[in-house]
This record gives C-alpha cells, structure tokens and sequence, in this order.
C-alpha cells in the first residue's frame, strides 16, 4: 500500500507586524531628539555683512543672539520701519538686555557660565548707533564675550 503525505501549505508564513509600532515609535522619538528647531522666528530683516576672518562658534548653546534690522513688511505696519532689537521672538527696547541676558545665564551650568556669549546679528544697512546702545549695555551687565555675525566673502576669480 501506498503512503500519502499530507500536503502542507506551500507558502510562507505572515511575517508578524506586532513590533512594527514599536519601531515606528522608535524612529519618531529618534527623529524628534536629533532636530533641531529654530529658536526664534526672526521678525527682523537681517542681511549679515561679508567677512574674510571668520570663526565658527564651538558650543552654540552658551551663544546668545541678538537680531538688530528693520521689521519685516508683514510687521511694519505695526513696528513702523526703523532698525528694532529683536530678543528672542519679541521686539524688546535696549532696556530688556539685562533681563535676557540673565536668563539665558540660568538655564546654563554654573561652572560654564563665565564663557557665555553674545552673538549680534546686525543687518549691513543698520547705523551703528542702535548697535553701539547694544554694545554699552551689555558691557555695563558685564556681558564682555561678544562677535558679530558674517557670512563668507565669496574669493575673486584669479585672473
């Protein structure tokens, strides 16, 4: 007498989906550590001047930047067109540096506060009287640290 095999399904098994949410939660949370938002919403118009001397900023988190131009058009109407001072995404007076200042201080490590700095990112077509307020008043709080922000001159074509 003959045997008969029982005939098995030919095809493969489901692959299981029960650990797909655990990966897709996975790649979301490593995606929302590893981004990086911008800070501010610049409200200010702010083309940086040309530099050949530059040097990039080490710990970005110890840097904080003050936003000097004119409103942009959507804001004008309300600010009007003179250069403003723009402290983190609100239009402040010179008057509010102090306070600024002091409270990016707190959010940084005791022992990593001395190196702190201001970074000013000043339109190229600002007078430098607005500029030169910024400057007195972060030197009367002691704020020593600072750099202005450039972009690259673009090199010539050698002839």
């Amino acid at each position: 007498m003959g045997h008969f095999k029982k005939k098995r399904g030919d095809s493969t098994p489901a692959i299981s989906t029960a650990s797909l949410p655990d990966i897709v939660f996975i790649l979301l949370f490593f995606f929302m550590v590893i981004t990086k938002m911008r800070e501010t919403d610049l409200k200010v118009k702010v083309q940086v001047p040309q530099a050949t001397e530059l040097e990039k900023l080490e710990q970005k988190s110890l840097v904080h930047f003050i936003y000097i131009g004119r409103p942009m058009e959507r804001y004008q109407n309300i600010y009007g067109t003179a250069p403003r001072i723009q402290l983190d995404d609100s239009f402040k007076t010179v008057e509010d540096i102090p306070l600024f200042v002091e409270n990016h201080k707190q959010g940084v490590q005791p022992n990593l506060r001395p190196r702190i700095a201001t970074s000013l990112r000043v339109d190229g077509d600002i007078t430098m009287g607005i500029v030169q307020d910024v400057k007195v008043k972060l030197r009367k709080i002691g704020q020593l640290k600072l750099n202005y922000a450039a972009r690259r001159r673009a090199e010539k074509a050698k002839e």
